[in-house]
């Protein structure tokens, strides 16, 4: 089972929500392999016997409850509807994603018009990628309350209109200000997108149409250099922006037009609502009790409790987080890479990336291969695996990373043709997604009673690294030479390869000792 189908299953339980991107699960509390205790996992008291209501998508232990009609199930619209929404979502996903890395050739032009250094410039990256990994814990638990498209449409609104003050910056500190709040505004779209796909798709429909969605977000920050750099090498870097701008209203109006309500839970307690108003039905009643105030105060420390208190799910954060960091930090190498030393233009040393995006789509497409391997797992097992069988596909993960970087690093040389260090960018690509998808899968089973905030942890933790590594990126990387930097990198890589063999081992070892994992 893959990271596709794992997010299926865990979203059609109703009450949660998974970030693509930031890869935020939101309260996660049902598991039919785990047995519910008196208190709810994420902190709230139910009394034992009754169906936990903490979530919009819970039902309720009094009243009649409410059924959608055919026509009302967002899983009963047609194939051609849902893949239009699909790919809306998808490319509305890969925009702000793509927003986050498209500064990367704006630093020149915005250092030379505000008179400050490329340092300063870099927080452009390092200020949205924050605002990435902030904004969920706050906004991350709405959707439970409004829906997936009222969060869609305030979050892309507000996307637009904070670029605005980016684009038409005055000063130094406009630009950086409003790029965190680009960043924030846009994380709120990021954490609720995935859900919709499973709101979708049953079980056995959901894996091609998840596969597109999660390859967008992560295909996004690779892109962004590519397009910013040939509209930079021709026309002022505020052009950037003003193009960013147009795409984003172009999003806007698809998101409008085009993608419904699909979060069943918010859809019943419309109806009810409708029902009661009209008063069909007495007895109607729409679902959920728990306040706003509990769910962001619950996604805001439960995640830094876990990373305080479980050492496995610290290392296994740390591990994805130093990879994130990197990919963020080679916005600011290549360009040294490719530029100094090969004399690339700004537009060619965007293409450079397609290296990693290759990776990242070979690695995508191993997903029928991986699928067997699990189905074959899972049949050994008795239908119930644990979940160390998630981290199968880190190993491959962990050493093409390494790998990747090194032979990046031993080719960087002016005298070696610079297509060795691009095709060296593929293995890292494919690790890249090999890695992501046994870690994120690998938290969300075995720690599924806290599930959102195991993600919410990662999510933080990674953005954090990717927007701190492109600051110390250009000292480096002339400091140490693109060989020595590299493989520095690579080194940090290779020392956490081991992981998920060791986790794979011990791991089932650890979780009976963990307060927090299931045993």
């Amino acid at each position: 089972m893959t990271l596709n189908r794992l997010t299926a299953d865990v979203y059609d339980s109703d009450d949660v929500t998974i970030n693509s991107s930031t890869n935020v699960i939101q309260n996660s509390t049902n598991d039919q392999n785990i047995e519910k205790p008196d208190t709810n996992q994420e902190g709230f008291k139910t009394r034992k016997g009754e169906i936990d209501t903490t979530q919009c998508g819970s039902q309720t232990s009094k009243g009649t409850p409410v059924e959608l009609e055919l026509q009302e199930d967002p899983k009963k619209m047609s194939p051609f509807r849902k893949w239009v929404i699909i790919l809306v979502i998808s490319s509305a996903s890969f925009c702000a994603t793509c927003a986050s890395s498209m500064a990367t050739s704006t630093e020149t032009g915005v250092s030379r018009d505000f008179h400050v250094s490329k340092e300063v410039t870099i927080l452009g990256i390092s200020l949205f990628v924050e605002g990435l990994g902030i904004g969920p814990l706050l906004l991350g638990p709405l959707s439970e309350f409004f829906g997936r498209t009222p969060i869609y449409l305030t979050s892309y609104f507000f996307f637009l209109v904070f670029n605005f003050p980016v684009a038409f910056a005055p000063n130094i500190a406009v630009f950086l200000i409003f790029r965190f709040f680009t960043g924030f505004s846009s994380s709120a779209f990021l954490s609720v997108a995935g859900g919709s796909v499973s709101d979708l798709f049953d079980d056995e429909n959901v894996a091609n149409p998840m596969a597109i969605y999660t390859l967008s977000p992560f295909a996004g920050p690779i892109v962004g250099p590519l397009v910013s750099g040939f509209i930079n090498q021709n026309v002022n870097w505020r052009w950037t922006y003003y193009v960013l701008i147009i795409w984003i209203f172009f999003e806007l109006v698809a998101l409008y037009a085009f993608v419904p309500e699909t979060y069943a839970p918010v859809l019943r307690k419309k109806k009810a609502r409708r029902l009661r108003k009209a008063n069909e039905s007495e007895n109607a009643k729409d679902e959920g009790n728990k306040s706003i105030f509990q769910a962001i105060t619950v996604s805001c420390y439960k995640p830094f409790e876990l990373l305080l208190f479980d050492r496995m799910a610290l290392l296994l954060d740390l591990w994805s987080a130093l990879i994130l960091g990197i990919l963020y930090l080679a916005f600011q190498a290549f360009p040294i890479i490719f530029g100094e030393e090969h004399g690339f233009s700004t537009g060619l040393v965007g293409c450079t990336f397609l290296g990693i995006g290759l990776g990242l789509v070979l690695g995508t497409a191993t997903q029928p291969l991986w699928n067997r391997v699990y189905k074959s797992y899972t049949v050994k097992h008795s239908g119930n695996p644990p979940p160390e069988m998630r981290l199968l596909m880190g190993m491959p993960g962990g050493i093409l990373v390494p790998l990747g970087l090194f032979i990046i690093a031993f080719t960087t040389f002016p005298g070696v043709h610079w297509i060795a260090p691009i095709i060296g960018s593929i293995p890292f690509g494919m690790g890249i997604t090999f890695v992501y998808t046994a870690v994120f899968t690998y938290l969300v089973t075995a720690y599924r009673p806290i599930a959102a905030s195991a993600m919410a942890a990662n999510s933080f933790m990674r953005t954090s690294f990717a927007a701190a590594f492109p600051l110390f990126a250009p000292a480096m990387y002339h400091r140490l030479s693109t060989v020595g930097a590299t493989a520095l990198l690579a080194g940090l890589c290779a020392i956490m390869a081991p992981l998920p063999f060791i986790f794979y081992k011990y791991g089932a070892q650890i979780r009976k000792k963990s307060k927090y994992a299931v045993s």
